[in-house]
């Protein structure tokens, strides 16, 4: 289900390319010997065509493989209702692919998840759904990136906390949201630390006040922004009815969009 931007239901030695990922994109947060150019993108260890969800359980490495829609999954739209490459169940732990292009709707997590190291290379409907419903879940993002979003990159429909960290986005609407227009609603718990956002974008994260939501930014870099139009923090009024909802203001509050201005810097 989505919302927001449109009225629609809808010491361990690393090695090879994951350690020159980990490197460039830590290097460039944190102010080492990178330049402000976007983080360097993996390229694939092979491709596997998926013309039907692959439902996933414990732990699953794909050695940066690329998978890629096709059949039901290969429409390359972003209409709703789509199924996703990906179905994870609750517990599952996610590591080194690329999700291609045609991409469907990405990634579902059906409770708590871990995704380590996942590329987007073209977001479909969405790169991933969060769809647990305990507020006890926890989903949690650690290095990747996804880019060429026309909507949302990580749609937050179920309950508890999303924690983002070491990720790079590029050319999104909005980089995570909170669900505007549920049938079902929850008060959510957004964590993004260490972010690179490259433009074009539009908001960095959304929430609803209403429900009790927060986000909480950490060392957040905005690279060729140069006149400041990405949105960090945007705030909205959710429903359950399916409206669209309402914008609510944005900026810092220190209740429901937590950060300071040191905590973003444009390069």
């Amino acid at each position: 289900m989505r919302s927001a931007a449109r009225p629609r239901r809808h010491g361990r030695v690393l090695t090879g390319a994951t350690a020159t990922l980990t490197l460039s994109i830590g290097m460039l947060m944190t102010g080492g010997s990178s330049s402000a150019s976007a983080a360097t993108w993996p390229t694939p260890n092979g491709s596997q065509a998926v013309a039907s969800t692959i439902s996933l359980s414990g732990t699953k490495d794909y050695g940066m493989k690329r998978l890629y829609g096709t059949g039901d999954l290969g429409s390359g739209s972003q209409d709703e209702g789509q199924g996703p490459i990906l179905q994870l169940a609750a517990g599952t732990v996610l590591k080194n692919v690329v999700i291609g292009s045609p991409a469907a709707d990405g990634i579902h997590c059906l409770g708590s998840c871990t995704l380590q190291n996942v590329w987007w290379e073209d977001v479909g409907e969405d790169a991933a759904t969060f769809r647990g419903t305990s507020a006890s879940s926890v989903y949690t993002i650690n290095g990747g990136g996804a880019k060429e979003a026309g909507d949302k990159v990580f749609q937050f429909n179920g309950a508890g906390t999303l924690n983002v960290s070491n990720f790079a986005v590029k050319n999104f609407g909005t980089f995570v949201r909170s669900c505007g227009n549920c049938k079902t609603q929850h008060k959510r718990t957004i964590n993004l630390d260490t972010i690179e956002v490259s433009w074009k974008g539009s908001r960095i994260v959304g929430i609803n006040t209403n429900y009790g939501d927060s986000a909480t930014l950490r060392n957040i870099t905005v690279v060729g922004d140069t006149d400041r139009k990405i949105v960090p923090c945007q705030k909205y009024i959710g429903n359950n009815t399916g409206k669209e909802p309402t914008t609510n203001g944005s900026g810092p509050d220190g209740t429901h969009c937590r950060y300071a201005a040191s905590d973003i810097t444009y390069r």
